[in-house]
C-alpha cells in the first residue's frame, strides 16, 4: 500500500515508519514547510519526503494524492502546556485535521489511522482498568482536542465511508524521544539521571501511569493499517500501572545507582491514576505487548547514553 504519514519525522512517527517499511509499504512522509528530511533510507525502500501546511487545502490535496491510507500523528501541543493557549490548540489541530479530512473526501482516500491520547481523553477514572467505553472527561485542552478530532473522524466515517482507526496510546517511551522538550516521564527522568541531575517530581510520586515501549506502539499501527474490522477505537497500552516512585526505582536498577529526587507540590491537572484495558486491541488487531517496562527502560537508557555522550563531545 501507499501510505502518507503526517508526523513521520518524530519520535513515534519514525518508529512507525521503520515498522511499515518492514511490511514493504510505499511511504510518503509529510513534514511541516521548510523542514528538511532528517534521515536517509536504503535505496530499496520506497520513501518520499514532502512538505506541506496542514492548514492549506492545496497542500493537503497534494500530500495525499494517490495514497491508500493516511496516518495522522501530528499534534502541535503538549498536555502540560495546552491549557495555556487553547485557541491555538483548536486552530492548529482540529481545523488542520478538517482540512486533511476534506482532502481525503476529494481524493477518495478511504482510510485514516489517528493517534489519540489514552492518557488524557478519559480524565479521572471511574473504574480501572479503563476500557474504550469509559466516559471521556479530559482535564486538559490537549485531551479535549484529541477527543474532538476522534468525533470528526467518526462523523466522516459515517458520512463518507472513510474507515477510521483511532489508537488511544498510553504513555510511549523509547529511542528518539525528545528529552529537551520534557516529553514523557521516562525520557525526562532518564535524561536527568544519566547526567547526574536531580529528578523533579510533582506530588508525592504516587501518580500512576501506563507506560509503553515504542516498538509495541509501532506494531499496533502496523496492524491498524491492515485492520478492516467493525471497531474503530482501541486502547494501546501495557495494561499495567506504574507509579512515578516505582518508575524511578526501575531507572535506579537499570543504571545501578540511586538518583536524587526533589518533590514539588502536585499539579491540579494531573490525573492520579490512568491504566488502560488493552483487551480489545488484543482481540481485534491481534496485537500483543512484547517489551516489558524495565527492558524498555534499559534499551532507552543505552540509546540515550550514546546520544548524550555524543552531545557532550
Amino acid at each position: 500500500m501507499k501510505i502518507a504519514i503526517f508526523g513521520g519525522r518524530g519520535f513515534i512517527g519514525s518508529a512507525i515508519t521503520d515498522r511499515l517499511l518492514q511490511d514493504d509499504h510505499e511511504l510518503r512522509i509529510v513534514a511541516r514547510p521548510r523542514v528538511e528530511p532528517n534521515r536517509r533510507f536504503a535505496d530499496d525502500k520506497r520513501v518520499e519526503w514532502l512538505t506541506g501546511d496542514m492548514m492549506s487545502a492545496y497542500d493537503m490535496n497534494r500530500a495525499i494524492d494517490g495514497v491508500d491510507v493516511v496516518l495522522h500523528l501530528v499534534s502541535t501541543t503538549l498536555p502540560k502546556s495546552s491549557n495555556d493557549d487553547p485557541i491555538y490548540d483548536v486552530q492548529s489541530n482540529i481545523v488542520a485535521t478538517l482540512q486533511l479530512l476534506n482532502a481525503m473526501v476529494a481524493q477518495q482516500v478511504r482510510k485514516i489511522v489517528f493517534i489519540s491520547s489514552g492518557g488524557t481523553v478519559y480524565g479521572n477514572p471511574i473504574y480501572l482498568p479503563i476500557d474504550e467505553n469509559h466516559p471521556t472527561e479530559p482535564r486538559v485542552s490537549y485531551g479535549i482536542t484529541k477527543l474532538a478530532i476522534e468525533k470528526y473522524l467518526l462523523m466522516f466515517q459515517q458520512l463518507y465511508g472513510i474507515k477510521a482507526n483511532i489508537l488511544r496510546v498510553a504513555n510511549p517511551f523509547g529511542e528518539r524521544q525528545r528529552v529537551e522538550t520534557a516529553q514523557g516521564a521516562v525520557g525526562v527522568f532518564l535524561s536527568k539521571a544519566i547526567q547526574n541531575q536531580p529528578l523533579e517530581i510533582w506530588g508525592d510520586g504516587s501518580v500512576t501511569r501506563d507506560y509503553l515501549y515504542i516498538s509495541d506502539v509501532a506494531e499496533a499501527f502496523s496492524r491498524a493499517v491492515d485492520y478492516e474490522g467493525p471497531k474503530s477505537v482501541f486502547n494501546i497500552s501495557s495494561g499495567v500501572g506504574t507509579s512515578l516512585n516505582e518508575l524511578i526505582g526501575m531507572i535506579e536498577r537499570v543504571l545501578g545507582r540511586e538518583v536524587v529526587r526533589n518533590y514539588r507540590p502536585g499539579r491540579p491537572f494531573d490525573v492520579p491514576v490512568s491504566i488502560l484495558d488493552n483487551s480489545l486491541a488484543r482481540k481485534e488487531l491481534g496485537w500483543q505487548l512484547q517489551v516489558g517496562l524495565e527492558e524498555g527502560i534499559a534499551r532507552t537508557a543505552s540509546w540515550m547514553s550514546r546520544v548524550l555522550g555524543a552531545v557532550k563531545k
